[in-house]
């Protein structure tokens, strides 16, 4: 979402890291250049005007004129200043008596029935008994989606025919009561446009069930549009915190970075894909060195973690190490990374120059290339995939037709493998001297 507002800033970075000394002009000339990228990104004038004027301020101070990398100690005052703007991590308050209610808002086709999956979830990972309520019986098919989004996670959906959603969602509540359930997370209904209607019933349920959090669901797609949907949810009702979601996706992204300011309710979740487990906890320092093309290695290790089996993962790496794995160990990583998520979200995490190759890699054709491997993989005999060595001609023009690929691709992934056990071999010898600084 954010990739040309961090390709404009890498570039002004780059060139204040040329400068051994930054002058008022220079600092001038760079946050012009600043502003217009993140105005270009949507973001709202009043934040970006307050956002360089906070930047300036301590840019031409004894901070920067007496720091031994000028433009560098720049680069940490952006920083510093981007998670200043994004707000402090809010949690989500599961305190007081149980079971928590959580209701979802927002406009209809924002996303609300698949973040209570989401959330449901990540609930229920961490220990929490989940009731999921469709409250929303206006939009066809909504309450299907519901539950089947509740089978897929292994969560109750709780539905009643004939009955308002304020009705439903009070009896919903005794339900949770008396089954036991410690969180309610009431999927409620939307409108193409905020009206009093909606509003009404929103407040109705709310007097029935008295929910502890009441969060609005944004469409991080439709840019500033975001700011005023917010606000009127936020006049209506009390909101206590924002999901952005669609966070994936190809808009320019300022909504993310003006609404905390803007509206003053925290962000709480930011949706990042299609997946059920594609909803992460906010953080507006992770969130920031993203943005400004640092990465984010705590958020990948933490979706590395989720997604690999710890003992799998330790006997695949001495495997690799060793330089003793089969293609058949190379499609289980291959299944362990497809989990972590999408490649665009994966290269995006990257930090420093791993990070900017990643982000000249096209993410489709990643994601073809993973699904070739894959099928190529797949059209081997076990016998095969263990053994490489045996793939003669006629073995891999078998693969190419079983595998809807050309021999030369086949080849191809068999040359790749090679090299990589090579270079793990070559790796364990040396000790790790000699490779190429990623990391940089």
């Amino acid at each position: 979402m954010f990739e040309n507002l961090t390709e404009r800033l890498e570039d002004v970075f780059k060139q204040l890291r040329r400068r051994g000394k930054l002058s008022e002009a220079d600092v001038d000339v760079a946050l012009r250049e600043v502003r217009l990228a993140l105005l270009e990104a949507d973001v709202h004038y009043s934040v970006a005007k307050s956002f360089i004027a906070r930047i300036r301020e301590r840019a031409i101070g004894a901070e920067v004129s007496k720091a031994l990398n000028p433009g560098q100690q720049v680069i940490k005052i952006v920083n510093e200043e981007l998670i200043n703007t994004l707000g402090e991590p809010a949690r989500i308050n599961l305190s007081g008596q149980k079971p928590h209610v959580i209701m979802l808002v927002g406009l209809q086709g924002s996303g609300k029935t698949t973040t209570a999956g989401k959330l449901a979830k990540k609930l229920r990972s961490q220990g929490e008994r989940v009731l999921l309520v469709a409250a929303d019986p206006y939009r066809p098919a909504a309450i299907k989606q519901l539950q089947t989004l509740g089978e897929r996670i292994d969560v109750p959906v709780f539905t009643k025919d004939h009955v308002t959603p304020p009705q439903l969602s009070a009896e919903a509540l005794k339900y949770g009561q008396n089954g036991g359930y410690s969180v309610i997370i009431i999927d409620t209904a939307g409108r193409s446009q905020l009206d009093q209607i909606l509003m009404d019933e929103l407040q109705a349920i709310n007097r029935n069930v008295k929910a502890v959090e009441i969060l609005l669901v944004v469409d991080a797609m439709i840019g500033q549009e975001a700011l005023h949907v917010a606000e009127g949810f936020r006049d209506a009702i009390a909101i206590t915190g924002l999901v952005m979601a669609k966070m994936d996706g190809d808009s320019r992204g300022g909504a993310a970075i003006s609404i905390r300011s803007v509206t003053g309710v925290p962000i709480k979740f930011l949706s990042t894909g299609e997946s059920l487990d594609a909803m992460e906890a906010y953080d507006p320092s992770r969130l920031s060195s993203r943005i400004l093309g640092m990465g984010d290695m705590i958020g990948l290790i933490e979706k590395a973690e989720s997604a690999f089996d710890q003992k799998e993962a330790e006997k695949q790496a001495a495997k690799m190490m060793s330089g003793d794995f089969s293609l058949e160990d190379f499609l289980t990583q291959l299944k362990q990374i497809k989990k972590m998520g999408s490649m665009s979200q994966l290269l995006e995490m990257m930090p420093g120059s791993m990070g900017q190759m990643a982000r000249n890699v096209n993410p489709h054709d990643a994601e073809q290339q993973m699904k070739q491997t894959e099928a190529i993989i797949f059209s081997m005999t076990s016998h095969e995939r263990r053994n490489p060595e045996v793939l003669n001609a006629s073995r891999r023009r078998r693969i190419a037709r079983g595998s809807g690929t050309e021999v030369q691709d086949v080849n191809r992934l068999i040359k790749q493998f090679r090299d990589i056990k090579k270079l793990m071999k070559t790796f364990q010898k040396s000790g790790g001297r000699g490779l190429p600084r990623l990391f940089g």
